[in-house]
């Protein structure tokens, strides 16, 4: 499945006037907002996307630090971005499409079909040698609409189960899914019967994905095989969007647990696995 599109790609629809809708998604725990940094230089055409307050629904209680949007809000986000029905999106960030690949996500959700993610993000795209925008930039309103339920989804419940019959993946890094540190949720550890599989697994030293064949045999070493339901989890549900990619890529189709481990740590009727081999 073709998810990605390469700088030199970017560069010529840019220069050639192809419509093409940018968002810069970046995001990370220091710059939750990441709007100062798109200010300072960012992809020509590209609109800041706010993972906080666009991607995510905190009036939402109990289901985790990023529950998703409603349909109505992500509506209107998306028009805000300037989107049109059966327009071309390419979505970037700062750090290897950790952030940018809950907009690739959500989009693909929504229902929206022609949505990439810029290989090697902002950084390869500076490392070719094109150009920055500074400043904001507002585009005319588009027309999208967001109909949720064109990508697998389990709740905490069904991740309770996954591993019974399938792969359930934890894209966290190894020492918070081993329960030796936990920076941000009230208990360390993971889901009992899930893998470990820090979204690192999916990346070269540049930040780009590995070729297909290469991912395909990392996650065969976990277990991931043609047929057999697979479905992925992080903190917050932000990077286990990013491993949903990079298996979709290697040719797997999983699901995605939202709440995570953020929903899951926060329930006390939860067991909790630790240790480097799933359980």
């Amino acid at each position: 499945m073709s998810i990605l599109i390469s700088d030199r790609e970017l560069a010529a629809r840019i220069e050639s006037g192809m419509r093409t809708v940018v968002l810069d998604a970046r995001w990370t725990l220091a710059e939750p907002h990441g709007l100062e940094s798109f200010r300072a230089g960012h992809i020509p055409t590209a609109v800041s996307v706010d993972l906080e307050d666009e991607l995510s629904d905190h009036a939402a209680s109990g289901l985790g630090r990023h529950p998703l949007p409603s349909d109505a809000a992500f509506t209107a986000a998306m028009r805000r971005w300037g989107i049109r029905t059966g327009d071309l999106v390419v979505v970037t960030d700062t750090t290897a499409n950790l952030a940018a690949a809950r907009a690739w996500w959500l989009l693909r959700h929504a229902g929206h079909e022609q949505v990439l993610l810029l290989d090697g993000g902002i950084d390869a795209w500076v490392a070719a040698g094109y150009p920055l925008e500074t400043g904001d930039r507002t585009p005319e309103p588009g027309d999208a609409t967001a109909r949720f339920g064109a990508m697998p989804v389990i709740d905490i419940d069904e991740a309770a189960g996954f591993a019974d019959d399938g792969v359930l993946l934890d894209a966290r890094a190894a020492e918070r899914y081993r329960g030796e540190v936990e920076p941000v949720d009230p208990k360390a550890g993971h889901i009992p019967g899930a893998r470990s599989a820090p979204t690192s697994i999916a990346l070269d030293a540049d930040g780009r994905f590995l070729e297909p064949s290469a991912l395909a045999a990392r996650f065969a070493g976990l277990g991931v095989e043609p047929g057999a339901p697979v479905a992925a989890y992080c903190g917050s549900g932000v990077a286990a969007g990013h491993l949903v990619g990079a298996l979709a890529i290697a040719g797997f189709d999983a699901a995605l647990f939202p709440g995570s481990w953020s929903q899951w740590s926060n329930d006390p009727s939860r067991e909790v696995a630790t240790g480097s081999e799933p359980r």
